[in-house]
């Protein structure tokens, strides 16, 4: 097959939905806002009280810059394409996108697996976790996370840009590597070897690194106190629900990528494709914000200091 100058790609997923767009459209910027407005209001209660400057919360802003920055990678492009007739995308944009949302995954998955470690040194060793999670080392640790992320996740727009490319349908409701990929007549065997050799050398040792960590965890919870396990119980579930909806929604898009799922209903096919950027996003900052008493304590001071 001959290979053309593609300019824009086509985004087959979309159907007509009538005047029930306008329906969607509202779902999707009621979600956004709420994204943007709950995420905003963590990172700057995190941020301005000196109370909240430990590695935990730092973790947790580092988390919710994450999932601000990836909302936005994707929902405002959502918004338009609800509302347009024609689902094109111009190649630039579509590669954009591809960056911020695989800059978003990464990211969150390195830090929902430091998370974990942060956790299991809190648990296991309190007496220690002063020394051992020190703010400057969060701070290098998290510089590292998004300047690592933002290396790999150019790295892998530059290799796809390079394909001739043989179509410009993709069957997806947003841009995706492995939809591009798809399309490519030319050879593809550093794109080919670049992410399984990615997901051995840093994708499973953080899969690990959450194992060992969760294992250490429950041997203190079954060996130790009651208010060992209370303390356990109340500083990891927060965590572990954060991390199971992530990697149960990054579970559903890697299955789409690599399987024929052109038999599943466009409806279903497009959610399970946003679920875990969207689900995310939404989830985290309830979840923390409900379920850790210094962050609620200081936003419901906030919600009764404006009714005063």
């Amino acid at each position: 097959m001959n290979s053309t100058k593609i300019t824009y790609f086509t985004l087959s997923t979309y159907f007509d939905t009538g005047h029930f767009k306008y329906l969607y459209f509202m779902i999707i910027i009621s979600l956004y806002l709420f994204i943007a407005g709950a995420n905003v209001l963590l990172i700057v209660v995190i941020c301005a009280k000196r109370s909240l400057h430990e590695p935990m919360y730092m973790f947790l802003c580092s988390l919710f810059v994450n999932e601000l920055y990836g909302s936005t990678g994707l929902f405002p492009f959502l918004l338009v394409q609800i509302l347009s007739d024609v689902h094109n995308v111009s190649v630039p944009l579509c590669f954009l996108q591809i960056y911020c949302v695989y800059l978003y995954a990464n990211v969150e998955i390195f830090t929902l697996g430091v998370m974990s470690y942060d956790r299991y040194v809190a648990v296991c060793f309190p007496l220690q976790y002063k020394t051992r999670m020190t703010c400057c080392k969060v701070a290098k640790i998290i510089t590292f996370i998004w300047l690592c992320n933002a290396v790999n996740a150019a790295v892998l727009i530059c290799v796809t840009a390079t394909f001739q490319l043989c179509g410009n349908i993709i069957n997806k409701v947003w841009c995706d590597c492995p939809s591009v990929t798809k399309l490519a007549c030319s050879n593809t065997t550093f794109s080919d070897i670049y992410v399984p050799v990615y997901l051995l050398i840093v994708f499973f040792p953080i899969i690990s690194l959450i194992f060992f960590s969760y294992m250490g965890i429950l041997k203190v919870c079954f060996s130790g106190s009651k208010q060992t396990r209370q303390k356990a119980v109340s500083t990891c579930t927060p965590h572990l629900i954060s991390l199971l909806n992530f990697y149960l929604g990054a579970f559903f898009e890697l299955t789409q990528g690599r399987f024929n799922v052109s038999h599943v209903p466009d409806m279903l096919r497009a959610f399970l494709s946003l679920y875990w950027l969207m689900c995310p996003p939404v989830l985290n900052p309830i979840l923390y914000g409900l379920s850790i008493t210094k962050i609620r304590n200081i936003c419901m001071n906030l919600t009764v200091r404006r009714r005063k």
